[in-house]
């Protein structure tokens, strides 16, 4: 199914405000934290209770509004339909659940092979982000650009880790780009890094392997804010995941040598497979 602009158009409207209820429901349950870890998924994975009340306050929503719609959520998983939304409830939960306020929410609607819509959202901060394929991007109803920082010895990246690949790669990537003269850092939100890119707060964000909903917002985010990125949905990353990377214009070819990851030439489109599963879910 191919949706038209009006049909786009009314899921921005219900997007800007669903992030802003998910968002009060997230600062309610940070507000509760103790600092103690509630649960655990994996090594270094956390669940809270508020990741599970903020997934479904989002699915339940999406369904009344648009049933015609699938649903793909870190929590509860999900098929997509013939058009998804893509959605992690909590991104950064370590920090979350440590009481560090550097966490979000990210959603992003996917359709036409591509990403329409993203929006991430750091309640702590009262900061939301916003981007429409096309129609560039905001934070708090204001555009946004990328850095214009082009001498490496004036960048900060940001290094997201992940263990799906070895911790020799994470290290490598790190230190060729300290010997290229950047700073990096890890804040461990992928979400909230790639929107500091789309910022320019940062002048480019890379993950070795990241999942769909954390980072197809952020994406579009620095796409529309003029940056580069690196191949994702093309990848088969919708339900796979992929390596990420995201710069500014200047320095994304840097970015790209030292952590291995290509940049992207034209859309990122469906792959093969992804975009049969959306046509006939």
């Amino acid at each position: 199914m191919t949706l038209d602009t009006e049909a786009i158009d009314r899921r921005q409207a219900f997007l800007m405000d669903l992030v802003r209820t998910a968002g009060a429901l997230a600062q309610e349950g940070f507000s509760q934290q103790s600092g103690r870890p509630i649960g655990m998924k994996g090594p270094q994975d956390y669940l809270t209770e508020t990741d599970g009340r903020v997934e479904a306050h989002i699915r339940g929503r999406i369904a009344e509004a648009f049933p015609e719609d699938g649903f793909l959520g870190e929590e509860t998983g999900g098929k997509p339909g013939s058009q998804a939304w893509v959605v992690d409830p909590i991104d950064g939960t370590a920090n979350f659940a440590r009481v560090i306020p550097h966490f979000c929410i990210s959603i992003a609607f996917v359709a036409n092979d591509q990403v329409q819509l993203g929006a991430i959202a750091n309640p702590v901060l009262g900061e939301v982000y916003f981007a429409r394929l096309g129609g560039g991007a905001q934070m708090n109803g204001k555009p946004i650009r990328v850095s214009a920082t082009a001498d490496i010895t004036g960048t900060s990246f940001e290094m997201g880790w992940s263990n799906r690949r070895p911790t020799s790669d994470y290290i490598a990537a790190v230190s060729a780009l300290f010997d290229a003269g950047s700073n990096v850092r890890r804040a461990a939100c992928g979400a909230l890094g790639l929107a500091y890119v789309a910022d320019g707060r940062s002048e480019g964000y890379a993950e070795l392997h990241m999942n769909s909903w954390d980072c197809l917002a952020g994406l579009l985010l620095v796409r529309e804010a003029g940056g580069v990125t690196g191949p994702f949905l093309s990848l088969g990353g919708l339900t796979q995941g992929a390596p990420v990377l995201a710069a500014n214009p200047h320095v994304g070819g840097i970015l790209s040598h030292a952590t291995g990851i290509p940049l992207l030439a034209g859309p990122d489109l469906l792959a093969q497979g992804d975009d049969k599963l959306l046509r006939t879910a």
